[in-house]
């Protein structure tokens, strides 16, 4: 009997079915060993020697696979093929007193029956170069954890933590938040004529470019009013028109990162929420009439490469479900310098397996994430979507207006992915010739300010963390997740914003550890967590060189004064002693209500987030609440009195059909809707 072992139980179940019949398949449920939790777990006196140890609760998977692995003939690794798997099969074969010298490794990136059983004739030993990165990864970051975040807890709050890249995305978080402070808006104005053929009603609209041939930029009222009384006199007559035509590529195919910044876009999914039901997909689902199937490629990968099996099904697919004129090439993206190009792209294992056909076998959130996975996939390999352009010069006196349009000739990868009604609207322009003079229906100034940088939402976040070089794609869901369980950032309208609490902590950080938290710096540790991967510099050698400039900001910051956080003072007064109540943290992240009066009021309770909106039963507030599960409702105030609720959020408007409330969708659509169903009324 032969034992492989995996990581999850689902994924177990998918390889069985393509193993030899005396193959057993167990499964670790993630790692068994690791650093302690309850302390720090390095051994610094002693050249950073990790001190690892069974994770709490799994001595008995521990002692159960090292059973089973004793009456077998022969122990196969086919753990995930990455740092965190190798790393993974590293400590299995230590624990089990397997040779490392012995080819019984086996990786595949996608769980079907070709890969499973090339991975099984092309057994390798365990890659020490990629265990000693996930080493490195893990002992700086164990490093920036448990030695900084005392430092905050002595002289900031308790409870607060840093992290070698969570302590990053704060700051961007904080540095965005400061240039929006900071930005000045400066006022400009943008001049439309409404303009039709002679003796025609369809109309189209132009802006003003030029003066005299040169740009021109109206910065004010006066301005923009003393131009548009100067047109009113004025003949609009067409300068030039330019006939062209367009292409417009279709993007590669997904990435960790674009997977889970087009998941966000798209579906609404967080990246929490968009790995986890990746790996359900990567893993393995029951397909009727199939069995269990593994339904796409491994999903931590940042590189947009399609293997010639792969390429091939899917020219196949295009040709036979499209026409060959739909056929283009592989598309693929400006390499970054990190790229490691170990895996492939994320696409589906089987192309002619389409989301249509598993409607019945998935459930939402999966339905949705194949989808989306397999028509980018699709589209990557489609022809171009091509475009007629039309471009119009207007001559008004000194005055130049310009009008531009498109119409879609040619759909290409369109058919499957990113189309959008409006942008591929037809070209509203109606037919012209050059000196033809038109009517002036219509005058418009549009008065208009400069605006500062948005705010991160968690696909722009993700963009940016990537192009930074900060931490790793597959570790993004976990940073923005600690972030806000921590209460350093908060979601506004679903961007990031930071808590005063994050502003306090950055600063400190910033003042006291500038090149922990310096982005460059990240991004050069990331480097050569590569450099160790790859074998071309030593694990130890690079924690050395770190620790020493990290031990210096520790006994600086040892230095500093306390800082003293101030709590948020909220219009609740306390019912037992009078005073206004605070908001303060529990150290899970959950915010409450207490008395500041504490120890000798130590009156506290949750906190009720207001909505602005008034119950329509009763006038109270109406507040946001959660249910066991940690779903979102909406309730009265005066709850039990009031028995107001509601799943989707109220709006201060009314139904101008029916005079009931309007409610926000819970989905992507900007539709408001009426509470009365009979209704129907909806508005943008």
């Amino acid at each position: 009997m032969r034992l492989v072992i995996v990581e999850s139980p689902a994924k177990a179940k998918t390889i069985e079915r393509y193993l030899p019949e005396d193959c057993k398949v167990e499964a670790t449920m993630g790692h068994l060993i690791d650093l302690p939790k309850s302390k720090l777990g390095v051994d610094i006196e002693n050249d950073f020697e990790p001190q690892y140890q069974i994770i709490r609760g799994k001595a008995a998977a521990v002692k159960a696979i090292k059973a089973k692995a004793a009456k077998a003939d022969e122990v196969i690794l086919a753990t995930d093929p990455d740092r965190e798997g190798e790393a993974i099969s590293y400590h299995l074969a230590n624990y089990l007193g397997m040779d490392l010298n012995d080819n019984n490794r086996i990786e595949f990136h996608e769980i079907t029956q070709s890969a499973v059983q090339n991975a099984m004739d092309h057994k390798r030993k365990v890659d020490l170069d990629l265990v000693d990165a996930q080493q490195a990864r893990r002992v700086v970051d164990r490093l920036v954890g448990y030695q900084i975040s005392p430092i905050l807890w002595r002289k900031l709050r308790k409870g607060l933590s840093a992290g070698r890249v969570q302590s990053v995305a704060t700051r961007m978080i904080v540095d965005r938040e400061n240039e929006i402070r900071n930005f000045v808006a400066e006022e400009y104005h943008l001049i439309f004529a409404t303009l039709r053929k002679k003796g025609e009603k369809a109309t189209f609209v132009s802006q003003l470019t030029k003066m005299n041939g040169k740009k021109i930029e109206v910065s004010s009222t006066e301005d923009a009013q003393a131009i548009l009384d100067e047109l009113k006199s004025l003949d609009f007559v067409v300068e030039s028109i330019k006939n062209g035509t367009r292409r417009k590529r279709s993007a590669p195919a997904f990435t960790t990162s674009t997977l889970q910044q087009d998941a966000n876009r798209k579906l609404g999914f967080t990246s929490k929420r968009t790995m986890s039901v990746a790996q359900q997909l990567y893993e393995g689902v029951e397909v009727k009439g199939k069995g269990h199937l593994g339904l796409v490629t491994y999903i931590r990968t940042d590189s947009v490469r399609i293997s010639d099996v792969a390429k091939n099904a899917a020219v196949a697919y295009i040709a036979q479900n499209f026409g060959k004129e739909y056929i283009g090439g592989v598309k693929t993206s400006k390499a970054k310098g990190n790229v490691q190009d170990a895996h492939e792209a994320i696409r589906p294992t089987d192309v002619f397996l389409t989301p249509e056909m598993l409607s019945g076998d998935l459930n939402r959130d999966q339905l949705k994430l194949y989808t989306l996975i397999y028509n980018r996939f699709v589209a990557s390999l489609m022809s171009d979507a091509r475009y007629d352009t039309l471009a119009v010069d207007i001559k008004a006196g000194d005055y130049t207006f310009h009008a531009s349009g498109q119409s879609l000739t040619f759909p290409g990868y369109l058919k499957v992915y990113d189309f959008d009604e409006e942008e591929e609207a037809k070209l509203s322009i109606p037919p012209l010739e050059v000196g033809e003079g038109l009517d002036n229906v219509k005058l418009e100034d549009q008065q208009k300010f400069t605006q500062p940088p948005p705010r991160y939402n968690e696909a722009s976040l993700v963009k940016a963390l990537e192009e930074q070089g900060i931490g790793r794609p597959s570790t993004y869901a976990t940073t923005i997740s600690t972030i806000q369980q921590r209460d350093y950032v908060e979601l506004e309208d679903k961007k990031f914003k930071p808590t005063e609490l994050g502003e306090i902590v950055t600063k400190f950080m910033v003042d006291n550890f500038t090149d922990i938290i310096d982005l460059g710096f990240t991004a050069q540790m990331e480097s050569q967590l590569d450099n160790i991967a790859e074998g071309q510099a030593k694990w130890k050698e690079v924690i050395r060189e770190f620790h020493e400039d990290l031990q210096k900001y520790l006994n600086e910051a040892d230095k500093m004064e306390k800082v003293k956080i101030p709590d948020i003072e909220t219009d609740e007064v306390c019912e037992k002693c009078g005073r206004k109540m605070v908001i303060k943290t529990s150290r899970f992240g959950k915010k409450f209500l207490a008395c500041p009066g504490y120890p000798e009021c130590q009156n506290a309770r949750s906190l009720d987030e207001k909505t602005g909106v008034s119950c329509p039963e009763c006038g109270n507030d109406i507040l946001v609440k959660r249910s066991k599960k940690g779903k979102t409702f909406y309730g009265c105030k005066g709850y039990p009195e009031c028995t107001f609720v509601s799943w989707y959020r109220p709006t201060n408007k009314t139904c101008p059909e029916c005079g009931k409330m309007l409610y926000e969708p819970s989905g992507r659509s900007k539709k408001l809707f009426c509470a009365d169903k009979d209704c129907g009324y909806t508005e943008k």
